[in-house]
């Protein structure tokens, strides 16, 4: 078997990484041979979400799109087309289409309500092109489709009968609790990319109160530059993937600020996944699927508002034990439902019944 998998971006981008990536080394023991192809180069993602560079994103788009043509040349030497998101990022299911109509099978994995309109702040321009009704098309097309979660699972089966939720999971041997003793500097942490940074925005308030409150907190984020005028005590950095593990290992308590719309519903909850493998206890939203992961006060802690924020981190900033014993928790749910040794059984058999 040979699979031929396109995803949008290289390794940089977080989605794939984690819905791709980390599965190709259990298709390696299967013996199942594979093409992976992401749409932009690692020299385009670099500026992609920069504003501006507008002739140089042209020139990669180009790239991209002779990559795409060029594969399909070539399309006869494997036997399953494996799509993460989208084939093609403007346009209708054009490559999709034509997948279909030469009879190859098509799997389609979503992580993201992708169905709806959406474009990052630099390339708004792009909003015009975009057509996000080309998914409903992309799930007709398919064989088979893998959603992140039940919500988009719902939307899915209005167009395909074969559905199955497979989470975002993480890989359970490279992100593993850092023993930790009591200590008064608290680090409270997020990490995240520029494009959802802005999720952040509420949690100003209750940052300024809790640097009132608790002098030694210090809060972290990684992954954009954050800040609160007249507050020395926020850390930002930019995230790399050689210092993700060794950024994780100092948060003390984790957060997952969202808003509650219809796009954050499609959310697969990855961040406290992430947190929750590290035995770090978190604070989210509850929204969407982190309605799912985290039991309130069992393995981490959900919050509706600026005052359940503070209560709710204060409880977890005040008590070591009550800290350790949420991240002990968090640890065994990961392990249970969340892990890649538990998920990527369920991901190699839709590869094989697709095949098969």
């Amino acid at each position: 078997m040979k699979i031929l998998f396109w995803v949008p971006y290289p390794s940089e981008g977080a989605s794939n990484r984690y819905r791709v990536e980390q599965y190709l080394p259990y298709l390696k023991k299967e013996t199942i041979r594979y093409s992976l192809r992401p749409f932009w180069s690692r020299q385009a993602y670099k500026i992609l979400y920069l504003k501006g560079c507008y002739f140089r994103k042209a020139i990669f788009f180009i790239c991209g799109t002779l990559s795409r043509i060029l594969d399909l040349l070539v399309i006869f030497r494997y036997d399953i087309v494996f799509i993460h998101r989208e084939a093609y990022p403007i346009g209708w299911a054009f490559f999709d289409s034509v997948l279909s109509l030469i009879g190859k099978p098509i799997i389609f994995d979503f992580d993201d309500a992708i169905f709806l309109p959406a474009s990052s702040q630099s390339n708004y321009f792009i909003k015009r092109f975009k057509k996000p009704e080309k998914v409903d098309d992309a799930i007709k097309k398919s064989k088979y489709v893998i959603a992140g979660n039940s919500y988009l699972a719902d939307f899915a089966l209005r167009f395909n009968r074969s559905v199955t939720i497979i989470p975002t999971p993480i890989d359970t041997d490279k992100y593993y609790p850092v023993v930790k003793g009591p200590s008064e500097k608290i680090i409270i942490g997020w990490i995240g990319s520029f494009t959802t940074l802005y999720f952040l925005d509420p949690m100003r308030e209750v940052f300024i109160f809790l640097s009132k409150k608790f002098p030694d907190v210090r809060f972290k984020v990684v992954g954009g530059n954050f800040s609160i005028n007249g507050l020395s005590c926020v850390i930002s950095k930019p995230w790399s993937p050689d210092q993700e593990l060794d950024d994780l290992s100092t948060f003390d308590i984790g957060i997952m600020p969202m808003p509650d719309n219809d796009w954050t519903k499609g959310k697969c909850g990855f961040k406290a996944i992430l947190y929750m493998s590290m035995g770090i206890p978190c604070v989210c939203s509850p929204v969407g699927m982190n309605n799912e992961i985290i039991r309130d006060g069992v393995n981490g802690f959900l919050a509706d508002n600026q005052e359940e924020w503070v209560s709710k981190l204060s409880f977890l900033i005040g008590d070591f034990k009550l800290r350790r014993k949420i991240g002990e928790e968090a640890r065994r749910t990961v392990e249970e439902k969340y892990s890649l040794k538990v998920n990527a059984p369920k991901y190699l058999k839709v590869i094989k019944n697709v095949y098969g």
